[in-house]
This record gives structure tokens, C-alpha cells and sequence, in this order.
């Protein structure tokens, strides 16, 4: 018997593709077809397939040429499967021409011609409406959304507001966007969404202005420094059938997706702690140490730290405390621990004072390592107690990492779903409350 294998995404699965795996099938006698999963698309930078990953396995059974599907999930799958299944013709499209030529060390090479006129990319620009969105605020992080927003399909950010004329001009004239500054009425009037980068007293206000006129909101970290705020926020968006998104772009990344994914199944054991640090270390004069705008530590990164801390050991904690260094009002260094009746854990945050930046996820049967920064890593490392089982795992995180949470964004929008499971509301609302009871000095002890 011969057998042919083929790999692809499948999204959109139209025309094309069913002509690829008729003509590959035409070539043996049995189809192995490869289906590419959710977490390897990503990690590919493929940030736009509309379709998941049990949709597409779907898609092709019911072509009916297929009589095996995999799924393929890491880079060199490709020589694990041909030699495992015991291959005999590697097939795919004409498109992709002496890219897989290495693979002729294992089984015959064949590229076939693709259907022309056709393509899932031009599907999705077809049936997919363009989102128009604004920028609220024009720092450092609304600088790098515009460039990032470009790499995902159905979004076009087309003006930015800032209270300051100046600085909404100048960034206007570098992203060729229209400012606006007098009037946030007709700011909002003219797009579908906003994306809030400004500074943290003002995320509440305006998100809230934004949904009450019916505009989705990706807003950035922290959403609000209250719990009752944040859950405001989140019960009205959800009444109003609205998508609001914290954009804790960390919770969205491939790689971190993944450790929480083999942490929930248990290759780890029972999760005992958590340690997470982060530290940037500024110089004044900057916001990040005023303390009338909200300065200090805990409120820049708690909402990173905190994170793997609440996605892996929940929001039901038992006890917690803070442990600070404070200099003019605003602490630089914060340790906060957080307790769980089976379970502790503690993150470390500086701005005046530096940490290492890993993070150890320590469980009953081994723990996962993450190398600083953590929270943009592309690697981390399973590791056991008999090194030799020891497993590395490489993950691509591309350009400033925040294509990530505008592709979920919209997504959210274009499924009409409420919530991500990448990062839920409850969640997001328990790291408000954690910075609340910081911000409210509870359990809190000056070094």
C-alpha cells in the first residue's frame, strides 16, 4: 500500500483545498492529511484563522479523502510522521515549491498545482468587516499598537484622542490618523472600538464613556485599580452585548498559553507555588513614580505578576500580604504573597529595585522554569527530578507582542463572544481587587 501525507490549516476549507487533497490522494493508496492545531498557527504568527482547530479536522473528514487526520503541533513533525506512519509521498501545494525538499531524505517530494483565484486569506478579507478604531492616549505603548495592528486582519486604527493637542498632532502626522483633542463626543462617534494606552486614573472614566455609547474597548493594564470598577465595567459590556478586553498581552502569547495548558493537565503534579517576578527600573521624572497619578509598582505590574498566580491557582485565595519599599509616596518594590488553602505563591514587583524576572511554577511531580522576561519568553523548560525527562519547548513571540490580544479582540467581536478563556473576567477582576486592598494599605507592611 502506498501512503501520501499532506499537511495544511484548512480555515475557510473551500475549493482549493479540496482539490489539493484530491489530486494527493490520487497519488496512493492511503491519505494521511495533517491539520495543523490552534497553538501551533499562532506560534507561527498565524494570528487569523477563523476556524479552530476541531472545525477544520471536521472540514476535511467530510471531503472524504482523507482516511487518517493528525494533528501537527511542533516544528519537525513533518520527519516524526513520515517516518512513524511509514510514508511513501510527501505532498503539497505548488505555492509552497523547494521548501520541502529536505524532506526527500525520507520519501518522495511532490508539489501540486494549486487552484489559482483562491485562498482562505482572501475568504476572510472578503466576509470579514473592517473594524474602524481609535487610539486613546498617544505614549509609548499607543506607539507600538498602530504598527501591531497592521499584522492582524479586520482592524484599521483611523484616529487617536489625547487631551493634549500637541502630542495627539505629532502622533497623528507619524501614523497618518486624525486627531482629536476638544471633543471625545466626536472622537468616539467615528469608530467601532478603542483601544485605552493612557494613563491609569483615566481607564475607568473613559472605558465607561465608550461602552455607554456602544463601542467595543480593548483597554490596556490595569483596567481599573477597583474591583467594583472592573466588575462595573464587565457587567454592562456583557448587557449590551459589548466586548470588553483587559490587555494583559502576556495572557494571550502562545508560549504562556501553553504552560497553562500542561500545568491544567497535570504533567507537573499539583501546583504547591507560584513565583513569579518582574522589574523595570525607571528614573524620575515619570509617571510610573507619581504618586498622584497612580505611580508605583504594584499598580504597573500587578496585573502581569499577578496573572499566572490567578490563572493557575484560581481567585478563591485565602490570605494574602504585601511587603513594600517606599520612596517619595510610591512603592518601588512590592513583594505580595498570596495564600490558597492548598497552595502559596508570591510575586515581586521593582521599579526602584531589580529582580530577576523568572518565574517557577513548582508542583508535585516537577516544575516549569521560565527565564526572565518571563512575560515576553518565547522558551521555558519542564523539568523533573530525572533530568533526563526533562523537555524544552521554543515558542515565537513576534514583534512587541500585542498582535496577540488585538487578534483575540477581534475575534471576540466577529464571534460575538463576551469572554476569553485566555484571560476571564472573574480574573481579571480578582487582580483589580488584589491592587485595591494594596492601594487600601490591607495586610500591608513597610521595609
Amino acid at each position: 500500500m502506498k501512503k501520501v501525507i499532506t499537511y495544511g490549516t484548512y480555515d475557510l476549507l473551500h475549493e482549493g483545498h479540496v482539490n489539493l487533497l484530491r489530486r494527493a490522494k490520487e497519488l496512493g493508496d492511503y491519505l494521511i492529511v495533517g491539520v495543523t492545531s490552534d497553538s501551533f498557527d499562532k506560534g507561527r504568527g498565524k494570528l487569523n484563522v477563523r476556524n479552530n482547530v476541531l472545525e477544520r479536522v471536521e472540514a476535511v473528514r467530510r471531503t472524504g479523502y482523507a482516511d487518517e487526520i493528525v494533528i501537527e503541533d511542533y516544528f519537525g513533525q513533518k520527519i516524526d510522521d513520515i517516518q512513524r506512519y511509514d510514508v511513501d509521498i510527501f505532498a503539497i501545494g505548488s505555492d509552497w515549491e523547494g521548501k520541502f525538499d529536505y524532506l526527500n531524505e525520507y520519501c518522495e517530494v511532490v508539489y501540486l498545482p494549486r487552484t489559482e483565484g483562491i485562498s482562505s486569506t482572501m475568504l476572510r478579507e472578503q466576509s470579514q468587516d473592517v473594524f474602524r478604531v481609535g487610539v486613546i492616549g498617544s505614549g509609548r505603548i499607543a506607539k507600538r499598537f498602530v504598527p501591531e495592528a497592521k499584522v492582524v486582519n479586520g482592524i484599521e486604527v483611523i484616529s487617536v484622542y489625547d487631551p493634549d493637542e500637541t502630542s495627539a498632532s505629532i502622533f497623528a502626522n507619524q501614523f497618518g490618523v486624525q486627531p482629536f483633542s476638544s471633543s471625545f463626543d466626536d472622537f468616539l462617534e467615528k469608530v467601532d472600538a478603542v483601544y485605552i494606552a493612557s494613563p491609569h486614573l483615566t481607564h475607568y472614566p473613559y472605558a465607561k464613556t465608550a461602552l455607554s455609547v456602544g463601542k467595543h474597548v480593548l483597554c490596556e493594564v490595569p483596567l481599573t485599580l477597583s474591583k467594583a470598577e472592573s466588575r462595573e465595567l464587565y457587567d454592562y459590556a456583557e448587557a449590551h452585548n459589548l466586548v470588553l478586553l483587559e490587555a494583559n498581552k502576556t495572557a494571550f502569547c502562545p508560549s504562556f498559553n501553553h504552560i497553562t495548558t500542561l500545568v491544567k493537565s497535570g504533567v507537573i503534579g499539583d501546583v504547591v507555588d507560584v513565583k513569579s517576578s518582574l522589574s523595570k527600573m525607571v528614573s524620575a521624572p515619570t509617571r510610573e513614580l507619581d504618586y498622584a497619578q497612580a505611580g508605583g509598582a504594584m499598580n504597573e505590574h500587578a496585573s502581569i505578576t499577578l496573572l499566572p498566580i490567578i490563572k493557575l491557582l484560581g481567585t478563591d485565595y485565602s490570605s494574602f500580604d504585601f511587603h513594600s519599599k517606599v520612596e517619595n509616596g510610591v512603592d518601588v518594590y512590592t513583594k505580595v504573597v498570596v495564600n490558597y488553602p492548598h497552595a502559596t505563591s508570591s510575586a515581586t514587583l521593582g521599579i526602584g529595585v531589580k529582580t530577576e524576572g523568572n518565574l517557577v511554577i513548582s508542583g508535585t511531580k516537577g516544575y516549569i522554569y521560565v527565564p526572565a522576561p518571563w512575560w515576553l519568553t518565547s522558551f521555558f523548560e519542564v523539568r523533573y527530578e530525572d533530568q533526563t525527562k526533562n523537555k524544552k519547548y521554543f515558542y515565537s513571540y513576534d514583534g512587541d507582542g500585542l498582535r496577540y490580544e488585538i487578534q483575540e479582540f477581534v475575534s471576540m467581536i466577529i464571534s460575538q463572544r463576551k469572554s476569553s478563556y485566555k484571560l476571564r473576567r472573574r480574573e481579571s477582576v480578582a487582580i483589580a481587587d488584589i491592587i485595591e486592598k494594596f492601594n487600601n494599605k490591607e495586610n500591608y507592611y513597610q521595609l
